[in-house]
């Protein structure tokens, strides 16, 4: 993590770049707000360039078009109706949003939309504080009203306002929780968590696509026992992925201090050593196959004379209960294979 003299340092870089410096003026000269927002601000703060740049602005689609049309090599609208519009300069893909203040269908994550006229109110609903940053351009005024550098110095994942409204609002947040945690080795903070275990329920009206994406990018991090611990400990896991709660019911034979829970994740650790050691990059299908390597041991389980325990053809049985969980989760058929 640097500090926060060297996160302002990395900004004011990134905000000398003749990109967000065209942008920014654009935007002004047309009698807009325009900001950098979200990942690309956070993660200059951790001292990385994020792989997608996100603003937002209180013009609305049809104005930011107007605005980017003569400047971009290309533009597209294909998220038009949640006032998001794309473009690429150079090498650079950009996407621009107008301020939104969503509401939500209970029954539903999908928002209705409502654009919005202020930057805090939009920064307001997003997922978490470490992503409700934003640099005002071509200002380059940090602005930061929920305390989000606060917990991205303190490595704490916390919701802007109430966890149970926004766990409400959008289930999937619970797993972006997971899937931070994962990614950045940062801690749920005990009052978001305990939202998410209460509400863990709400996962289920996500569909299973959502639900994998996320899953892979939690994998794919550097510390997916953090995520994975998250998900078990909040009852997720028992909806998104059941195989893995119920490991922690049995002991390995193998290793009797340790059940098979434990063993699990500990043998998730020493694939992605394994990378390192090949200097492979993160492999989903590797780590995942790490996962569910022993999900065929509950359904084995046999006591045996003197007090042993077998769990003869796990492996196969096993095979069987991956192929199926992928199946729901709507992963490929070569992955699955």
């Amino acid at each position: 993590m640097q500090t926060v003299a060297q996160a302002l340092e990395n900004l004011e870089r990134i905000t000398n770049e003749p990109l967000f410096v065209e942008l920014g003026k654009r935007f002004a000269d047309a009698g807009f707000e325009l900001s950098l927002v979200g990942g690309p601000v956070r993660d200059a703060f951790l001292g990385r360039k994020a792989p997608d740049l996100d603003f937002t602005t209180n013009a609305k689609p049809d104005e930011i078009l107007a605005v980017l049309k003569p400047f971009v090599d290309a533009h597209w609208d294909i998220g038009r109706e949640f006032g998001t519009i794309g473009a690429r300069v150079g090498n650079d893909q950009i996407e621009i949003t107008t301020y939104r203040s969503d509401k939500y269908d209970p029954e539903s994550r999908k928002p209705e939309v409502a654009f919005g006229s202020d930057l805090n109110e939009d920064l307001f609903r997003r997922d978490f504080t470490i992503n409700s940053l934003a640099l005002r351009l071509p200002e380059k005024t940090f602005v930061d009203p929920f305390n989000g550098l606060r917990d991205l110095l303190g490595g704490t994942i916390r919701t802007p306002g109430k966890p149970e409204d926004s766990f409400s609002d959008d289930p999937l947040r619970m797993m972006r929780a997971a899937r931070f945690a994962s990614q950045l080795g940062f801690e749920i903070e005990p009052e978001t968590f305990e939202a998410m275990t209460a509400m863990a329920s709400r996962i289920e009206i996500i569909s299973a696509e959502r639900v994998q994406a996320e899953f892979v990018k939690l994998m794919l991090g550097k510390h997916p026992r953090l995520g994975l611990t998250a998900l078990v400990d909040s009852g997720i896991a028992e909806i998104v992925l059941p195989e893995l709660p119920a490991l922690r019911l049995e002991v390995d034979e193998h290793h009797h201090h340790k059940d098979v829970y434990e063993h699990t994740l500990t043998v998730v650790e020493q694939a992605i050593g394994y990378e390192a050691k090949y200097e492979l990059e993160p492999d989903f299908t590797l780590r995942f196959a790490a996962l569910l390597h022993d999900c065929g041991k509950p359904a084995t389980r046999r006591l045996e004379p003197g007090g042993g325990v077998s769990f003869h053809q796990h492996d196969l049985v096993g095979s069987r209960i991956a192929k199926k969980r992928m199946q729901a989760l709507k992963f490929d058929n070569d992955t699955t294979k």
